[in-house]
């Protein structure tokens, strides 16, 4: 590249090499320093991170599974602009994931999910800001899933990673709001014993997220253009 990659920042130390690299290559694609259609300069990501390119280059499959490049053969890893529906079905998935969590919740367990719930609810409808909001939404989920008390689920959401790499509401706009709202009307399915309902609930809410990261990913130029029904673009 022309000029150098931009120093990694401190929260990259606390997460594996290949974590790392991961999350390294999709924030200098977010940020635009890598735009669609350029080569992930492998030597320089390592370089910058103080890895060797194994750990890049397992990066990199990982990224290529999630849509973030493509590998060719004896060329390397491109950018690739990331498809809309993609990225809905990805906050799709998520909604289902925790919905049938929810849903699992409310059946195994008594009225403490639902005061620890409104306790995490009510320190986030005091604050705005984002790392608050980060922690207290992990906080969330983290409950919801524990009351599930399904093995299963924690594997699934172990292989599923964010499309946004940093903190989600302080680089999404609307997300705070969106989150406030959805948990909220969670935990008034919740409170009321009614599993398929709060399953609902956290599928809108997700929904509500993934709309919101679209409109993010589109004003940095990160969206394939729509095409028309002879996949044409207009």
């Amino acid at each position: 590249m022309a000029t150098p990659l931009p120093t990694p920042t401190d929260e990259f130390a606390r997460r594996s090499s290949g974590e790392q690299a991961a999350l390294y290559i999709r924030r200098l694609i977010f940020d635009g320093e890598l735009r669609p259609g350029s080569r992930v300069p492998q030597d320089e990501v390592a370089q910058s991170l103080g890895i060797s390119r194994i750990p890049v280059r397992e990066a990199l499959i990982a990224l290529e599974r999630e849509g973030w490049v493509t590998m060719e053969m004896h060329r390397g890893a491109f950018v690739t602009a990331l498809d809309e529906p993609a990225v809905r079905d990805h906050y799709e998935l998520f909604g289902l994931v925790y919905g049938f969590a929810v849903e699992r919740a409310v059946t195994r367990s008594g009225p403490d999910l639902t005061r620890s719930l409104k306790a995490i609810l009510q320190r986030l409808q005091a604050t705005d800001d984002p790392a608050e909001v980060w922690r207290l939404t992990l906080d969330f989920h983290a409950q919801v899933v524990e009351a599930a008390g399904s093995p299963r689920v924690r594997v699934v959401l172990r292989s599923m990673t964010g499309l946004i790499p940093g903190n989600f509401f302080e680089l999404v706009p609307g997300a705070v709001e969106s989150e406030k709202r959805g948990f909220a009307a969670i935990i008034r399915a919740v409170a009321k014993g009614d599993g398929e309902r709060a399953a609902a609930e956290y599928a809108r809410t997700m929904r509500s997220q993934g709309d919101h990261v679209v409109q993010v990913l589109k004003g940095r130029g990160l969206l394939d253009p729509p095409t028309d029904e002879t996949g044409s673009t207009p």
